[in-house]
């Protein structure tokens, strides 16, 4: 199991906590899939509420949880933006992990990759462990990496979007170039199968979050989504088979009766 700025991960499965029909049905999701990082959107939280309002009492739901809590800079479309809201999280939840997201664009919600190094290095410099949103792209890989993150987190599809691992040649060659480095598939997974070959392909950790609170049953959903997550672990690392071009018989000819 690869560490998060040394931090083990017991799960694989990495949750957000939007959009769930209510906070009874959020809190299930994550006792039934046993997940164990919340990513948290700051603007979850309402400045103006901070005295028992509806900031504080799902700050109090978010520590009952009792799992490793991943603020994030969602909606932020400046270096700026994405900075400030950082810091008012790490004020706010009391940890220097960040998901750092700096939007690029509004209809896809790709991350703008120049600003997201940019955003990355100041927050590093300052103390902050980074877990960036970025593409499969390597050079931003490695940009990220010299601007001092030690995990990243290629989207797998766009935000919401459902549709799975879109460039699987993509996050391939990422995990190949950088062998060491803690891997997340963040955003895209729609499905558990999604899940599973996001694991398969050698990556450390899935994050998601719309797949699962906009589900019929959200807390099945997030225990699927876990256990798919974990036997895309299991099957990584058990070295699978190669494919073959060609039909190859499981049971050996050799001593096989033939009829005269």
């Amino acid at each position: 199991m690869r560490k998060f700025y040394g931090v083990t991960l017991k799960n694989p499965l990495m949750l957000g906590t939007a959009q769930y029909p209510s906070p009874a049905i959020l809190a299930e999701a994550f006792k039934t899939s046993g997940a164990s990082v919340a990513t948290v959107s700051l603007r979850r939280e309402n400045g103006a509420d901070q005295d028992g309002g509806q900031g504080q009492a799902f700050w109090s739901l978010i520590r009952a949880l009792d799992v490793k809590i991943l603020p994030n800079t969602a909606g932020c479309h400046s270096v700026k933006e994405a900075v400030t809201t950082a810091h008012m999280a790490r004020e706010m939840f009391d940890t220097n992990w960040i998901k750092l997201e700096v939007i690029g664009n509004t209809d896809t919600l790709q991350p703008d990759v120049f600003g997201l190094v940019e955003a990355a290095k100041i927050l590093t410099d300052d103390g902050f462990e980074v877990f960036p949103y970025t593409t499969e792209d390597l050079s931003v890989a490695d940009r990220l990496l010299n601007a001092g993150c030690e995990v990243l987190m290629p989207w797998g599809a766009p935000i919401g979007s459902g549709q799975g691992i879109n460039n699987p040649l993509g996050l391939r060659s990422l995990r190949a170039h950088f062998p060491d480095t803690p891997l997340v598939v963040d955003a895209g997974i729609g499905l558990p199968s999604h899940a599973a070959f996001a694991m398969e392909l050698g990556y450390d950790a899935v994050l998601l979050n719309t797949a699962v609170a906009k589900a019929g049953d959200p807390a099945q959903m997030a225990r699927a989504m876990a256990n798919a997550a974990t036997a895309g672990q299991l099957a990584a690392l058990a070295d699978p088979m190669e494919p073959r071009d060609m039909a190859a018989p499981s049971t050996p000819v050799i001593g096989k009766a033939f009829l005269s």
